[in-house]
Parts: C-alpha cells; sequence; structure tokens
C-alpha cells in the first residue's frame, strides 16, 4: 500500500532530481546504519515525502555528502542525513515489517515471511524512540483487519483507518504545526487508501481478496473513485498550502499536485483509451 506518494521524474529539473535522490539515498544510509543491510530492502520513496515535508517545515541542520555503496558501488551519488531522514528511515522500517507481515498473512508469500521475519529484531527499538507512531502503525493494521474481516462496504472506514496512522506519522511534535500535519497527514492516508484499491480491483477480484469498492457492490466504476480521490487529495493539499514551506517547495508541489497521480492516470488510461 507505499510507493504512491513520489515525484513525478520527468518534470522535475536537474537539480530537484539532484536533491530528490540526495534525500533518498540519505534515508537509504541510515536505514543501513540504524537497522541492517537487509532492512534496505524494504526502501519506499514515500518516506522521502515525509522527510522533504519536516526538512521544509522545520529547516533542520543538515549534513551531505557524496559515496558510493554496495548498491551503487562504481558511481558516487550524493546523500543528505538530518534527524528527520533518520525519522523517516525508522518510519520506513516499522512500515515495511508490516507490510511484509501483511503479505506473508495474506497471500502466503515466503519472500514476505522471511523479510518479516529479519525486519522484527528492528522493531522493538524503534518502538522505543516512537512509541505513539508505532501503536498508531499496530491500531491501524488492527482495524484493517478487522474490517476487511467483515467485509466493511463503506471505503470511508478503511480509508479513515489509514488516514489516522499517516496523520501520527507526519506529526513530530506536540507544536503549533501539529493540527495541520495531522489534517494532512489523515487525508494524504486515505487518498493512498483509496487509490491502491482502485488499482488493486482486478487483483483483488481475481483472487478474492476484501477491497472496499468490490465490498460495494458497485462494479468497476473510474469516474466515482477519481471523486473520491480527487476530494481527499484537495482536503491534503489544502493543509499542505497552510505550512510555511520554503525549501525544495517545488518539489514536494511535484509530489502531491502532479507524483500521486501518474500511477492512476496511466492505468486508467490503459483501461479506457478515450479517458482525457
Amino acid at each position: 500500500m507505499f510507493g504512491y506518494v513520489t515525484a513525478n521524474w520527468k518534470e522535475l529539473d536537474k537539480q530537484q532530481q539532484t536533491r530528490y535522490g540526495a534525500v533518498y539515498c540519505g534515508i537509504c544510509r541510515r536505514i543501513l546504519a540504524q537497522s541492517g543491510n537487509t532492512a534496505r530492502l524494504g526502501l519506499s520513496y514515500d518516506m522521502a515525502f515525509l522527510a522533504l515535508l519536516l526538512m521544509s517545515l522545520y529547516e533542520p541542520e543538515e549534513v551531505s555528502g557524496s559515496d558510493a555503496c554496495l548498491l551503487h558501488p562504481v558511481k558516487h551519488r550524493p546523500w543528505v542525513d538530518s534527524p528527520y531522514i533518520q525519522y523517516a528511515a525508522d518510519m520506513n522500517v516499522v512500515l515495511a515489517y508490516y507490510n511484509f507481515l501483511d503479505d506473508w498473512q495474506d497471500d502466503g508469500k515466503r519472500s514476505a515471511k522471511w523479510m518479516a521475519g529479519a525486519l522484527e529484531k528492528c522493531v522493538p527499538s524503534i518502538e522505543e524512540r516512537y512509541p505513539r507512531q508505532c501503536g498508531a502503525v499496530r491500531d491501524c493494521i488492527g482495524r484493517l483487519s478487522e474490517l476487511e474481516k467483515a467485509g466493511c462496504a463503506n471505503p470511508d472506514e478503511p480509508a479513515g483507518a489509514f488516514g489516522a496512522m499517516m496523520a501520527q506519522l507526519l506529526t513530530v511534535a506536540d507544536d503549533l504545526w501539529a493540527p495541520t500535519l495531522r489534517q494532512l497527514g489523515d487525508s494524504l492516508g486515505r487518498f493512498i487508501y483509496l487509490l491502491d484499491a482502485a488499482l488493486d480491483y482486478d487483483k483483488d477480484k481475481r483472487k478474492g481478496k476484501y477491497n472496499p469498492y468490490l465490498a460495494m457492490g458497485t462494479g468497476k466504476d473510474w469516474p466515482r473513485w477519481e471523486e473520491y480521490l480527487v476530494l481527499t487529495m484537495g482536503r491534503a493539499t489544502a493543509a499542505f498550502e497552510k505550512l510555511p514551506l520554503v525549501q525544495d517547495k517545488a518539489l514536494l508541489d511535484n509530489i502531491l499536485y502532479s507524483g500521486v497521480w501518474v500511477g492512476y492516470r496511466g492505468r486508467r488510461k490503459e483501461e479506457e483509451p478515450h479517458h482525457d
């Protein structure tokens, strides 16, 4: 259910591409340092958005450099580090752990079971550092499991559970910006859940898995789904624009106003060739 909050790479200029890549590499380096090499296999670009947002808002001191690594041993790649890069790395590991665990329990993927087992030892120390956020992730997983077992036909309920989790992940301090960050996280989480449900509709139908749109019994309905998505993303961007962001604002704009729609637009265009 991750990998959607990413940039539209083609619309980034060279400087933005370098910055985006440096934040991503910084998170990867931090995962290695904080949780080990295997944990990097769960790295997601969604966490680059989280780090960029928090660094733009709070403007911490950053450390930067350029190194080769196991994944890119020949060409040196730029990286950046900050407290929010470190935070994003921890959140990535926790989310990846529960995602792999879910894939194992739902689909019986042996690779997911192996990854969940490898990450399990990393989770307790992260929970000690961030009990509120980790508790929100567990609560979300539990609530989604209940709703799936009940065959919930109201998409707003599971989307709300995912939104509540994202609201906690985006909120790092009880300060002036916490209410706005919670609003942004809640709406963004709802968007992610509803987008994932739309894109997984055929696969879930084929495998007989829960999907809120299948539970509604209305059949495939791209226009209706898009209404849901536009509404939730509109709420997210309304909160986003209330934040006093300067650094990386254009890059964050690219992600929220363009990047999040790339996968959806591409899939809908494939299935509805005449859709503009």
